[in-house]
């Protein structure tokens, strides 16, 4: 069945958001403070080992790097048409609704909790990998591996973030869906090095992900996500 893989994704995101509120509940705030400082170190490592195993390369016993260039110039135009578009805005709007129609007015964190789980399970090599290798080889494995990563990570953020980190298995089904869909249609077009790009990016965008979770907000990612088509673009026969 193509898409079985996540659909087991989020039933694993929605177990640990399950797990973590209940957890977190029993937490006192300066306890809750330190799990999400955790969690933004974790993922700040996360994503920093996944963009360096897609830039790092060795010849002749000597350490080089691959695709600097490209990182630098695909996040600056993605960037910038991402700001255009205001796509961080829109998507804190949402936030916004979900926290209105789930009744969450009163919860601070809601915002943060949804945008900053998304990004994190959304964002990365496996969730573009995953639903490809779904939809094309009907492996799910990827997938049910990505599950049990993101119900643990999920876990530790719903309990110092709250209740918004539950709806983040919305854009996560939104977006892999997409990528099987993707996958379905123009799959077989994706070369190995399309994929290693992309995977660089994203891994570059959880960083940052893990960043705003330890310092504060600083980086719009979500502004930065078109930086993802020119990472694919970048390697496209012209």
């Amino acid at each position: 069945m193509t898409g079985l893989g996540t659909i087991i994704n989020c039933i694993g995101v929605l177990l640990g958001c399950a797990v973590g509120l209940l957890f977190g509940r029993a937490l006192k705030q300066s306890y809750q403070d330190i799990m999400t400082k955790a969690c933004g170190l974790s993922t700040m490592f996360i994503g920093a080992a996944g963009t360096f195993e897609h830039m790092l390369t060795v010849e002749g016993g000597k350490i080089g790097t691959t695709g600097s260039i490209m990182l630098v110039i695909t996040l600056c135009l993605g960037g910038l048409i991402g700001e255009i578009a205001d796509i961080e805005g829109r998507i804190e709007r949402f936030g916004q609704w979900l926290k209105v129609k789930s009744h969450s007015e009163r919860d601070p964190m809601f915002i943060e909790g949804f945008t900053t789980a998304s990004f994190t399970i959304c964002i990365g090599a496996m969730a573009i990998i995953g639903p490809m290798n779904d939809a094309l080889h009907h492996d799910v494995s990827l997938l049910i591996t990505k599950a049990i990563l993101d119900a643990i990570i999920i876990m530790a953020m719903a309990a110092s973030l709250g209740r918004g980190t539950v709806f983040s298995v919305i854009p996560l089904g939104i977006w892999q869906g997409l990528m099987t869909l993707l996958a379905c249609v123009a799959g077989p077009m994706m070369s190995d090095a399309a994929i290693g790009r992309l995977s660089l990016v994203g891994n570059s965008l959880i960083f940052c992900v893990g960043l705003n979770l330890l310092v504060g907000k600083k980086v719009k990612v979500a502004n930065l996500l078109p930086s993802l088509i020119f990472a694919v673009a970048w390697v496209l026969p012209i």
